[in-house]
């Protein structure tokens, strides 16, 4: 431990995200990134969770039904993809679409992040399940895709099987994503920075870092 090294600012960032966003995807990376260049800042994020399809039942639907539902058909799908796709390039984030074969209810997908969160690792949760869904088409629907994602950050295989089998913060993620709604949070992802400046979309770094110092100097 340095004594001499100053002391840090403490700053709470709320991220209102969904999983299956990959525009949430590449959001936080961004904000990974604009952290990483403010070693002053000791930022505790809060994830909060915001369902994009509600409607989606829990088993998931095929990608192909969803994005003809969404956009009409494969082909403007495909074009978005392609610009999120290089856009990842730019972070690391590997986007394959092409390997997402359901749409899944991102709900347990949610409720694993809360309980990941009870053990200090909810930020390598969400990782691990943007990741898992993004790069390698995991079904966020599926309980056992779920608990081998959870497995891979150190969980307990059993204990996260369990709480997935129960109903356990289903209520809480549907309340955060009623209060996201609430307070006009119509799109994700959602930046609220100290609990006052918010600000919505994949934004770059750059524009993080400003808003950070904003929240800095205002308190």
């Amino acid at each position: 431990m340095n004594l001499l090294a100053p002391p840090r600012a403490r700053l709470r960032i709320e991220v209102v995200y969904d999983l299956v966003c990959p525009w949430c995807y590449l959001g936080t990376r961004r904000l990974r990134r604009a952290l990483r260049a403010r070693p002053d800042v000791l930022a505790e994020i809060l994830w909060r969770p915001f369902l994009l399809n509600p409607d989606i039942p829990l088993s998931g639907m095929p990608r192909q039904e969803f994005l003809t539902r969404k956009f009409g058909g494969e082909e403007r799908a495909r074009r978005l993809h392609a610009t999120i796709a290089e856009l990842g390039q730019a972070e690391g984030v590997p986007f394959r679409f092409e390997r997402i074969l359901r749409m899944p209810s991102s709900l347990d997908a949610h409720r694993l992040v809360r309980f990941a969160a009870r053990e200090g690792v909810a930020d390598a949760m969400v990782d691990a399940l943007f990741h898992g869904y993004f790069a390698e088409g995991a079904d966020l629907g599926h309980i056992d895709t779920l608990v081998r994602l959870a497995q891979g950050i150190g969980l307990d295989r059993a204990a996260t099987h369990r709480f997935l089998d129960s109903a356990a913060e289903a209520d809480a993620v549907h309340a955060e994503n009623l209060r996201a709604h609430r307070l006009g949070i119509n799109g994700v992802p959602c930046f609220v920075i100290g609990g006052r400046h918010a600000i919505a979309g994949a934004q770059e770094p750059e524009v993080l870092e400003r808003l950070l110092d904003v929240a800095l100097v205002e308190g």
